[in-house]
């Protein structure tokens, strides 16, 4: 479990940076939950790192502040899920929510039929998003150009799915524990094992318990954020910025490093540092990330969080 702040009495302050990690209920969009977050700390800036579908629930970690501007690091990190497949039928949109497009007995498929399948689609792969997504060709979403009747062609992307165990194998449902990269879609990954095992397949169920570093033990339900809102202790539940990459290196910076760093100006390396690092100060707050020029081997800011 990580770490969070202590209660503060204080009001809202706009400077408030950190992360608030959710357990999304089922029947939300991701941008709902943000807008009720926007409304409950009275902080504008905010923003997910990870769209979770409406029809989707767990883990959907939400960036406060300055912090937002971690968002690109934050959501290409990898993600775990439930997932439940229904086999001997597809659908449209490949879940539960579309109209079945094909049908056939999964009566004869058995369980190590369907783990042997399962081993076809853990490594790098080659995806192909499902045509009911908010991917854009040319400027329109996929799935308002589905909507209307019109063909959807999407490209195949290049994926990396690490592991995929079966947790519950109850035919004609099967519970699947997925780890895979971001941009990863389940839904397609649900369509791609049916259409394997010759029967079809679609996704009924889906919980992300993981996102990045954050699990679901991290994850606060949102009725109980929102009582925190009402009683204005919902600092309590604020995990700061610099644990949102926590799977970086760190560098602790001094106080005359704070400041050089804050006004854009770089700062000596160790032999043998590398790559990119969180830059944090003494009292553990994220200063900036930093990216090692090797010519000089001197630490050079390039997302500045202290003003």
């Amino acid at each position: 479990m990580i770490n969070r702040r202590d209660n503060r009495d204080e009001g809202e302050d706009s400077q408030v940076s950190g992360v608030l990690v959710v357990d999304k209920p089922i029947g939300m969009t991701s941008h709902d939950v943000v807008d009720v977050i926007r409304r409950g700390t009275n902080i504008r800036r905010a923003g997910h790192t990870g769209t979770l579908d409406p029809r989707a629930s767990g883990v959907l970690v939400i960036l406060i502040g300055p912090a937002v501007r971690l968002s690109e690091f934050v959501s290409a990190s990898d993600k775990r899920y439930h997932a439940t497949l229904r086999l001997g039928s597809s659908t449209n949109t490949f879940d539960g929510e579309g109209v079945i497009t094909s049908s056939a007995s999964a009566a004869n498929i058995d369980q190590e039929q369907f783990e042997h399948t399962l081993d076809q689609f853990v490594g790098e792969i080659q995806q192909v998003p499902p045509p009911y997504s908010a991917i854009k060709i040319k400027g329109r979403k996929a799935y308002e150009m589905a909507r209307q009747g019109e063909e959807v062609i999407l490209e195949p992307r290049t994926i990396h799915v690490y592991s995929l165990e079966l947790l519950e194998w109850d035919p004609p449902e099967a519970v699947l524990d997925v780890f895979c990269s971001s941009g990863t879609y389940v839904r397609s990954l649900a369509n791609d094992v049916g259409t394997s095992l010759g029967c079809g397949a679609h996704l009924v169920g889906l919980r992300r318990t993981q996102s990045g570093r954050f699990t679901l033990r991290d994850a606060i339900s949102l009725n109980r954020l929102q009582e925190a809102f009402t009683a204005r202790n919902w600092y309590r539940y604020l995990i700061p910025a610099a644990e949102a990459l926590s799977h970086w290196p760190m560098v602790e910076l001094d106080a005359d490093q704070v400041e050089l760093v804050r006004h854009g100006h770089r700062v000596p390396a160790e032999a043998g540092s590398n790559g990119w690092v969180r830059g944090v100060s003494e009292q553990g707050d994220l200063v900036a990330l930093l990216e090692l020029d090797e010519a000089t081997m001197e630490w050079q800011p390039r997302k500045v969080f202290l003003s």
